[in-house]
């Protein structure tokens, strides 16, 4: 069996075809890594993910809250790699969703005491958002969604985000 799609017809203009079904979700994220137990000590360690699953020294499965697997790492192309060069393709961060404020303030305490330096941090309107690099130059978002009824809206009703200071010692002190 082959897996080239070349036979198929090509695809309809994207602005005519139909979107996307209801409930479609982003479901986990693989990530090369070049240390399999640094990414670890990040992810699990100072993030609090837990490990589900490991394969060796190659590849490890985590996830939050009993879920089969959030992140994938794994060492299969990368091991003793180095992060993609600045200007080159590829993931540009991986977005992980606190379910409250509060438990985004946890995880920014973490990382204060972690000693894990912010690249910056936004208040979108729709979220208040970290922004952050693992051990291996992976970008990283942590974020808390506020409750759909506070998205900010324009005058015709269409989503209006942002890009405001966070208020970094109101978020550390929430519980």
């Amino acid at each position: 069996m082959s897996h080239t799609i070349d036979k198929l017809r090509p695809l309809p203009d994207p602005v005519t075809t139909r979107p996307i079904a209801d409930g479609v979700r982003i479901g986990h994220v693989h990530l090369k890594v070049a240390d399999l137990e640094r990414a670890l000590s990040f992810y699990c360690g100072i993030l609090g993910f837990e490990l589900v699953q490991r394969r060796g020294r190659e590849a490890a499965f985590i996830s939050a809250g009993g879920y089969h697997h959030h992140i994938g790492l794994n060492t299969w192309e990368s091991l003793g790699g180095s992060p993609p060069p600045p200007g080159s393709t590829g993931l540009y961060h991986l977005a992980i969703v606190y379910p409250t404020r509060a438990a985004l303030g946890d995880a920014l305490r973490r990382l204060i005491a972690a000693g894990i330096p912010l690249d910056g941090a936004s208040d979108h309107g729709v979220s208040e958002a970290l922004y952050l690099r693992d051990f291996d130059q992976n970008g990283v978002e942590l974020y808390w969604d506020r409750p759909r009824d506070q998205w900010p809206l324009t005058g015709d009703g269409h989503l209006n985000m942002g890009r405001l200071p966070v208020d970094l010692q109101s978020l550390a002190a929430e519980r």
